[in-house]
């Protein structure tokens, strides 16, 4: 994932992607800045983690009500910094506000576990201490809620760096908490790559990053010496497959609608598509007709489908991608929509017979791009062509044979993989959120993900022997010992 800012006298030059418009001047933390906040952090932790888990509950759901107190303007600001069009910008900060289900179920696995009645032997979790929390700009708020609420949940102190590009989405976000929170449990940290270099090099426990795989494997890099805990949810280059047998209609919807959704800036965004050869053409035309109507605008309109790329620079690299392909024989354009192409506004684009070597197929994109291809309709050829990426974050499958679309699903290895459906939008809270190969490190969210914030700790009791009086003791006066 590509970004751009500018650092101007020590401050984040934060600027409206839609019309280049200076929203705020956000000051960078400094070295001395990054080890006072993690020295608060890691006063206030004993007290947090000493706090029964229904009160750290209890106070956490304060902390997301005082947040949804403004959720319109936290919707507004969404928009403002990245550029997402209002709608969704309203749909995650609604589920940003909306975490009193999802809290309980992160109490759930945090809970004390009984393993053996008879002795009372448990299982109970004990906090790392203070987390890191490296928050990305395309979900600027709820990507802030999923990595703090189970770090903080489990006993943990935060120290959250939000992105560069969306500073004040995240200073919102935190202070929400600080509001409520004991003082030191919640630090706020602002700033580039240095600041966040800092951070993670510094004396915390863990690490939840959710961003590149270069970014990732810098932290993994810079942990290494200390054994820092690490959740890493990082990129992907996600495949469609689709059969000649499945609900054309409907794997076309899901074909454009997630690849364009937040203009195509999602990790699991649907990135590269194989279409059975016999229904190609068929289904070509019907994506056409569907990605027509995704067109840019100001993400503030009503009637955009998409807003702009979040920079420049995100713009260009899709700009690349997209060139060199067409350039190189390796992808034929099928149809831009129509749309601002000025600024940082790329207009919705479908390319067709993309070939597998081209950088558009390799690379992630990350913009508002429908990428077809197509395959012979063996299932061999269509797990062959899904996992031949370093990636492995999600996949999806269109068949109405649900018998080979478990097949095929079992071999792909991906984290998710949705049948017949985006899988992200239907998933139960209680699945896990990674990938594999190099889509990501330990677990995000789920509920193997809540309890990668803590240690699992057993607490082994020996059972109480039962005396039986009627058998006498062996042995004389020495005890039973000769």
């Amino acid at each position: 994932m590509v970004q751009g800012v500018v650092i101007e006298d020590g401050r984040i030059v934060d600027v409206n992607p839609s019309t280049q418009e200076v929203i705020g001047r956000v000051p960078c933390s400094t070295v001395e800045d990054v080890n006072a906040a993690i020295s608060r952090a890691r006063a206030a932790q004993p007290a947090w983690a000493a706090m029964p888990l229904t009160d750290r509950i209890a106070l956490l759901k304060k902390a997301i009500k005082k947040l949804g107190e403004d959720e319109e303007g936290l919707a507004q600001l969404i928009t403002k910094e990245m550029g997402k069009v209002i709608s969704e910008a309203k749909e995650e900060a609604a589920g940003c506000c909306d975490k009193d289900d999802y809290l309980d179920l992160i109490a759930d696995a945090n809970a004390d576990e009984v393993v053996d009645e008879a002795s009372g032997t448990m299982i109970i979790r004990d906090p790392h201490g203070v987390v890191a929390v490296l928050s990305p700009w395309n979900f600027p708020s709820d990507e802030i809620t999923l990595l703090a609420l189970p770090a903080l949940a489990a006993g943990n102190t935060v120290v959250l760096k939000p992105s560069e590009v969306v500073p004040l989405v995240g200073a919102k976000v935190a202070a929400a908490f600080q509001a409520v929170l004991p003082a030191g449990t919640f630090e706020l940290l602002q700033g580039d790559g240095a600041v966040g270099e800092a951070l993670v090099k510094s004396d915390v426990n863990m690490i939840g990053m959710t961003g590149s795989c270069a970014t990732g494997k810098r932290i993994m890099a810079a942990a290494a010496p200390s054994l820092k805990r690490l959740v890493l949810e990082l990129g992907g280059k996600d495949p469609m497959v689709v059969f000649a047998d499945a609900d054309l209609d409907l794997a076309a919807e899901d074909a454009v609608t997630f690849s364009l959704s937040n203009c195509g800036q999602v990790c699991c965004a649907v990135e590269r598509i194989y279409v059975e050869e016999s229904v190609a053409k068929d289904f070509e035309e019907r994506v056409v007709k569907k990605a027509k109507t995704w067109t840019a605008g100001d993400g503030l309109s009503e009637t955009s489908k998409i807003g702009p790329m979040v920079s420049s620079m995100q713009k260009a690299h899709v700009t690349k991608q997209v060139d060199e392909a067409l350039s190189a024989g390796k992808a034929r354009l099928v149809c831009r929509a129509d749309g601002p192409n000025e600024g940082n506004f790329y207009p919705t684009t479908v390319i067709a017979d993309v070939k597998q070597d081209a950088s558009l197929f390799r690379d992630e994109t990350f913009g508002p791009v429908v990428c077809l291809a197509t395959f012979d309709g063996k299932e061999d050829s269509a797990v062959k062509l899904s996992n031949d990426s370093e990636y492995g974050l999600a996949s999806y499958v269109y068949t109405k044979d649900l018998d080979k679309a478990k097949r095929v699903a079992r071999r792909i290895h991906s984290g998710q993989v949705g049948i017949n459906c985006y899988s992200l939008c239907v998933a139960s809270p209680k699945c896990p959120w990674i990938g594999a190969k190099g889509s990501g490190f330990g677990y995000h969210s789920g509920v193997e993900g809540w309890k990668q914030f803590s240690v699992p700790k057993s607490l082994v009791f020996k059972a109480p022997e039962v005396s039986n009086p009627t058998v006498p003791p062996s042995g004389g006066g020495s005890g039973g010992y000769a």
